[in-house]
């Protein structure tokens, strides 16, 4: 005997598959008209729905619509990087409401950043209250268990500001999620490659974040490449491609004083800095086409500050990927700059939280039983 729908259950048929009047609900779910009233006015209560009577006649009175509100809400996000991050308010379709950058080495610690949300909360003129959950991405591997960020646990600091669910992941892991989402939700399999300070990659197969046993997947930072000189990695290995080619590499033999000074050399067609991007470029292909053959994405996409010179980069990394990769693994494969830039880490992370708070079971429990 099927389970009756809960109030979740009718929110993800609207959310997600766009039913938008009680009689197909009723129809779907097999519910009493009574019964779906009551489910839809506890989530139009709750902030959730919103229902307009601006549905086609058929002769009576129009049918009135329902819609999910994204208004109804707000998450914090934040996505950090090694040197620079942003954080930001996002609504409940993880659209952007207000952001700034988070960039101050002193002051990147846990309660600077819940902090910098009740900043941003008054300068987008939104109540504490209004919060439903927070994610943060994060260099490094994640320990889901522990979920700290610098020995400082997430969730309790979270919880005690504001009184909502907190969740972490890796910040390349986030970013790929961001770019699955809101720029190639048609595609299922794609390889995101953060090129900036370090070199990481987040992974998508069949539409899910892939990340290993441990949490440790997407670490190519740390695969070596062909005929090194012997570069020392900070792993403690020789030739690891983000000893080589990454972007603190490349500044130790361009003297540029940072990545966004190097990256405009780059743009603005300086010779030295040209061949040193496309010749990282090359190196970074190496271990793409290794994981082209190995994961066979539909899209490997880069990112991270380097991509501000992206022209010469990309071509060192098609250059090799389509040179060494099989024929039949890059017959469809695109090689593209990362379309959202810093907004990815931003959308993954509004992503993850949404897909957390919003599930059913999640909606049930904030909701009085039935």
């Amino acid at each position: 005997m099927r389970r009756p729908s809960t109030s979740g259950d009718v929110l993800r048929l609207i959310r997600e598959e766009g039913v938008d009047t009680r009689a197909e609900l009723a129809r779907l779910t097999g519910l009493s008209r009574p019964a779906v009233a009551l489910r839809v006015n506890e989530l139009i209560a709750r902030g959730l729905l919103v229902e307009r009577a601006d549905g086609p006649s058929t002769g009576g009175r129009p049918p009135a619509r329902l819609a999910f509100n994204a208004a109804g809400g707000t998450v914090l996000v934040a996505n950090l990087g090694k040197s620079r991050g942003q954080a930001a308010v996002c609504d409940l379709s993880g659209e952007v409401v207000v952001q700034a950058p988070f960039e101050q080495q002193a002051a990147r610690t846990l309660p600077a950043l819940l902090d910098q949300w009740d900043d941003l909360l008054t300068k987008a003129g939104l109540a504490p209250d209004t919060v439903r959950g927070a994610g943060i991405g994060i260099p490094g591997t994640v320990e889901f268990a522990a979920a700290e960020w610098d020995g400082a646990p997430i969730r309790p600091a979270v919880a005690d500001r504001f009184g909502v669910p907190a969740f972490l992941d890796n910040e390349v892991n986030i970013a790929a999620l961001g770019e699955h989402r809101a720029a190639y939700p048609d595609l299922g399999d794609l390889l995101f490659v953060k090129v900036s300070t370090g070199i990481g990659a987040g992974l998508i197969t069949g539409g899910r974040i892939q990340r290993g046993a441990l949490g440790a997947a997407g670490e190519i930072g740390h695969i070596p490449v062909l005929n090194g000189d012997g570069t020392a990695c900070r792993c403690g290995n020789l030739d690891c491609v983000e000893a080589v080619a990454g972007g603190a590499a490349l500044l130790a033999r361009s003297g540029a004083s940072d990545l966004a000074a190097f990256s405009a050399l780059a743009r603005d067609g300086d010779p030295g800095t040209v061949a040193l991007v496309r010749d990282a470029g090359r190196r970074i292909g190496e271990v793409i086409a290794a994981a082209v053959n190995l994961l066979n994405p539909a899209v490997v996409i880069l990112g991270g500050d380097l991509t501000g010179a992206y022209e010469p980069l990309i071509a060192g990394v098609r250059e090799v990927v389509y040179q060494r990769a099989t024929a039949l693994a890059t017959r469809r494969l695109r090689i593209e700059p990362s379309r959202l830039g810093d907004r990815a880490g931003l959308t993954g992370c509004a992503a993850m939280v949404l897909d957390h708070i919003l599930t059913p079971e999640a909606v049930d429990a904030t909701l009085p039983t039935l």
